[in-house]
């Protein structure tokens, strides 16, 4: 089952009194429990699909269908709840509140997913066993400023995961992170699409695009070609990054 479906995607944008066409005529389907890469240079408008496709931006043209809804005639507050409670967001820059613990940060999405406050007792406890599973627990009660970038970036990954999304939307998760931090990441999202939530991440680290079973190529707005990796394989990452390499500098990478 196609989980989102895009169908001649254009986005412009209006500059100086010129159109900029940022996206232009985009199709793709992501399935359920796929995990796809999007690659391309810097400015090809690899985050502008990305935040389009997602209902976080919306589109100038074309048709967006996430699980068969088609989500561009639907009103903000509409689109606010499909992103809270369908929808899970991880990017480069982590967006946690300053004045609240780390577990307070995770728990905050399904507290605002549940207004009649009935379910309290059984969030605190998937999100204790979020942390547990990311390996976190132990840093709860701390504050942002007191972890490292990597035990931050898995503290993302359990507040997207916390209201059990259908898909999960990741901006270059692992681009403020060192190299290690960056493994542990991705070592997380491997596991999670394992367990078979669907994701789409952009990237521009070909070692990250390696690990996720398809990767497409985006330039000048357009998508140029798409690899198809299969799942990924610990024992296969050098043959994947090898195969990946040698198709982006085809790509003109």
């Amino acid at each position: 089952m196609n989980q989102l479906a895009v169908k001649d995607l254009c986005k412009t944008y209006i500059v100086n009194k010129r159109p900029n066409n940022v996206l232009r005529n985009i199709s793709l389907n992501i399935e359920e429990g796929e995990m796809a890469a999007i690659m391309g240079p810097s400015g090809s408008g690899k985050s502008t699909l990305l935040y389009t496709v997602s209902g976080m931006d919306s589109a100038t043209a074309g048709k967006i269908s996430f699980f068969g809804k088609e989500i561009e005639g639907l009103s903000a507050k509409e689109m606010s709840r499909i992103r809270l409670t369908q929808m899970g967001f991880i990017f480069q820059q982590m967006y946690l509140l300053k004045n609240l613990t780390i577990y307070d940060n995770i728990v905050l999405p399904a507290y605002q997913a549940d207004g009649g406050r009935k379910n309290r007792e059984r969030i605190n406890e998937r999100a204790r066993e979020l942390m547990r599973k990311l390996g976190i627990i132990e840093i709860a009660e701390n504050d942002i400023t007191e972890v490292s970038g990597g035990q931050l970036q898995r503290a993302c990954i359990c507040r997207s995961l916390i209201n059990q999304p259908k898909m999960i939307f990741a901006d270059e998760p692992t681009g403020a992170l060192n190299q290690q931090n960056s493994k542990e990441v991705m070592k997380e999202l491997n596991r999670i699409n394992k367990e078979g939530t669907t994701i789409m991440l952009v990237t521009h680290d070909s070692k990250v695009a390696a690990k996720c079973d398809r990767v497409l190529y985006i330039e000048d707005g357009s998508i140029k070609g798409e690899m198809s990796l299969g799942k990924f394989e610990e024992e296969k990452l050098r043959e994947r990054e090898r195969k990946l390499s040698g198709w982006l500098l085809e790509m003109g990478w």
